[in-house]
């Protein structure tokens, strides 16, 4: 029966899914740690300043080419950060020196470049790692072993915070609430909110004799990061209800009743009870890290979203598998991955990490480009925090002049004055110009009232268009539209 219904799936993941959604996560890390996808160069001057913001938008302007709708940026990576922060000193990355200043703050520059582009930025923090004995020592005084080292713990020549001590919980918070209450951040993704694998002799034995209450070790780690994602996904809703809390967890919750883990699993072998937290609704999004081929991808890809919780689960695709150096897959492997993705309706795709989709291997940038991500795509709404759309915008106007359609409407209104409505663009050569197909979508994340539509191409041009007003958890109004052209 197992080996049936492992068959069925791998043959619903070779259908190819023709229509593009209109609402579907399609995401990117952007590592930062090492420059492994960004900066290859120092800002130690102006003019590598520029370099350096240059290279980030060459990256941004490639996503936005292939309809990616997310960028998951790395604002922390091993106890440094990348913006200005009061806690944490600015990764070495930047400048070539321990907490050099770049001479402008890159988290800031990343979500304004993003926004620009009708794309959301989420800040990638990497919470529980320090680093090794070496990383640390850069630090100095400024590391939080040094700051906090109440609340530091080594464990195999490398430093973590320990999750069973409860102001860990408290220094992360601070942390997110930096980048919360200072930038106009679209959420928060947290990697590596785990314990180290399989790790008997994590050094945390005087915290579970002082806060264990009867429980056994693994349940008592378990508890201690569902009590710290609780926090911060309170903590954050209470300040901007619309910013997104998501995490990577292992890509494999436990075994399945269709196929086994194998042993290796978030459940047990680093202590992340995750579809317990989409279970509490204390997560908006997963990110689950499914860097697997066949049956290892497939039923625990279902199983995910079967335990979803309506909340939204974008499995991480590993795409740096294509690199003939990391593991030679072929393709094929990712197009039936997004296939059955889109299959079984699950909210998106996350692809790791950028390079592979920038540097094009095995023409998988081409592919998204050209058939999976043809159409743009909205994001979905998250109906649990808000699930009432903005009043329609109205008195659409439409001038047009040499190849040029400048577009003006009259304001949506939300009673939500910090939830202001951005407005969609949709553009169709047929009256009514049908607001339900993501083909017709020419433009998102507008701010203001006015648009302007130039076309590449003069024969592409639309006849008729449509607005819409979407607020910032994804719920759309009906449209305002003109019916002559």
């Amino acid at each position: 029966m197992h080996r049936y219904i492992l068959t069925l799936l791998l043959l619903l993941s070779l259908v190819t899914v023709k229509a593009s959604p209109k609402f579907e996560v399609r995401a990117a890390w952007v590592t930062v740690a090492y420059g492994l996808d960004w900066p290859q160069t120092k800002a130690t001057n102006t003019a590598g300043i520029r370099r350096q913001q240059s290279e980030l938008i060459a990256i941004l302007d490639q996503l936005k080419a292939a309809n990616f709708n997310t960028v998951l940026f790395q604002a922390r990576t091993r106890g440094d950060v990348l913006y200005a922060s009061a806690i944490e000193p600015f990764n070495s990355v930047l400048t070539g020196q321990t907490g050099g200043n770049p001479g402008y703050d890159p988290l800031a520059f990343a979500i304004e470049e993003c926004h620009k582009r009708g794309m959301e930025c989420q800040a990638w923090i990497v919470t529980m790692p320090l680093g090794n004995k070496k990383h640390v020592a850069a630090l100095g005084r400024a590391s939080v072993t040094k700051q906090n080292p109440s609340i530091c713990v080594p464990y195999k020549n490398e430093w973590f915070l320990n999750p069973g001590n409860p102001q860990t919980k408290e220094y992360l918070m601070k942390l997110v609430n930096e980048i919360v209450s200072r930038y106009d951040v679209d959420g928060v993704h947290f990697d590596y909110l785990r314990y180290p694998e399989n790790a008997p002799r994590f050094a945390d034995s005087k915290e579970f004799r002082k806060y264990g209450h009867g429980r056994t070790i693994a349940q008592w780690r378990r508890d201690n990061l569902t009590e710290i994602v609780r926090y911060i996904y309170k903590g954050v809703k209470a300040q901007k209800p619309w910013v997104k809390v998501s995490s990577c967890p292992v890509g494999k919750y436990r075994d399945t009743s269709r196929y086994s883990s194998h042993g290796w699993n978030a459940f047990y072998t680093v202590y992340q009870d995750a579809q317990g937290w989409i279970a509490e609704g204390i997560q908006d999004q997963l990110y689950p890290m499914m860097y697997f081929k066949g049956n290892n991808f497939y039923p625990f890809a279902l199983d995910w979203q079967e335990h979803s919780n309506g909340r939204q689960i974008i499995p991480g695709l590993g795409i740096y598998f294509l690199d003939p150096k990391e593991g030679n897959w072929k393709i094929d492997e990712v197009e039936r991955q997004i296939n059955f993705v889109r299959s079984h309706g699950l909210a998106g795709q996350g692809h790791y990490r950028v390079r592979y989709l920038t540097e094009n291997v095995q023409g998988l940038y081409d592919q998204l480009a050209d058939e999976y991500y043809a159409d743009p795509a909205l994001q979905p709404p998250m109906t649990w925090i808000d699930s009432i759309p903005p009043t329609a915008p109205g008195a659409l106007v439409v001038n047009r002049q040499k190849g040029y359609a400048t577009l003006h409407w009259s304001p949506s209104q939300d009673d939500d004055k910090r939830n202001e409505p951005y407005y969609v663009i949709y553009a169709s050569n047929n009256y009514p110009v049908d607001t339900t197909q993501a083909e017709n979508i020419i433009a998102q994340r507008v701010r203001g009232t006015n648009f302007t539509y130039s076309p590449i191409r003069p024969w592409a041009a639309k006849d008729y268009f449509a607005v819409t007003a979407i607020d910032r958890c994804g719920n759309e109004s009906k449209a305002v539209q003109l019916n002559h052209p």
